[in-house]
């Protein structure tokens, strides 16, 4: 059965790009990310693309590529272009997607919608967790948010150095299934992102 993933964060800078390269390894699934904001000669888009090895993986074009590395809503406003989601079209495909979030869940897109909207009922949602002051309360508030809009969640992957009395309250108050993790690499390259596809082709 084909499926969608969409990957979010507790925040900015806690791996997305990353999970969302292992996961296309994973699943030889194509990606996509919606919305870039900033960095446009380094795109998360082409980080992926570089680390992806497998042949079946399309790489489906940003609806949004915009200047300014900023919460997509003040980037748009920059650029003066608008942003809302009956505008962001999914791009078509017969495999399995993953679809790569900007920033956190409730990052706003525009001055009503958020990250959040982008999310359809099938989807599911994985979230991804780096331990740092106010991580735990991060986690929560964002498995609360999808909770609230009934939204699938998959599970959620730690990112970074393990810290159990964390994970471990993370998991008993969400009862969100855990995936796994991944380590404090000291480099990310196609080899890492294969070598972490393997592991996680059997948790999905």
């Amino acid at each position: 059965m084909i499926q969608t993933y969409f990957i979010t964060g507790i925040s900015t800078e806690v791996g997305k790009t990353v999970v969302s390269a292992i996961i296309t390894q994973a699943l030889q699934a194509d990606y996509w990310k919606p919305i870039q904001a900033g960095d446009l000669d380094n795109t998360d888009s082409h980080k992926v693309e570089k680390w992806v090895t497998n042949p079946k993986t399309v790489f489906h074009k940003s609806a949004f590529n915009l200047k300014t590395p900023m919460s997509p809503h003040a980037a748009a406003a920059i650029d003066r272009v608008d942003i809302s989601v009956k505008n962001i079209k999914r791009p078509k495909s017969k495999n399995n997607l993953v679809i790569e979030g900007a920033g956190g869940l409730l990052v706003p897109i525009n001055e009503k919608e958020t990250i959040a909207d982008l999310i359809e009922p099938n989807d599911k949602v994985i979230v991804i967790s780096k331990h740092y002051l106010g991580s735990i309360n991060h986690t929560l508030l964002t498995i609360q948010a999808l909770k609230q809009r009934n939204l699938t969640i998959s599970g959620i992957i730690f990112n970074g150095t393990e810290h159990p009395t964390t994970e471990a309250i993370i998991a008993s108050k969400t009862g969100v299934p855990i995936l796994g993790r991944i380590d404090e690499e000291p480099y990310i390259n196609e080899h890492v992102i294969s070598e972490y596809g393997e592991i996680f082709k059997e948790k999905l």
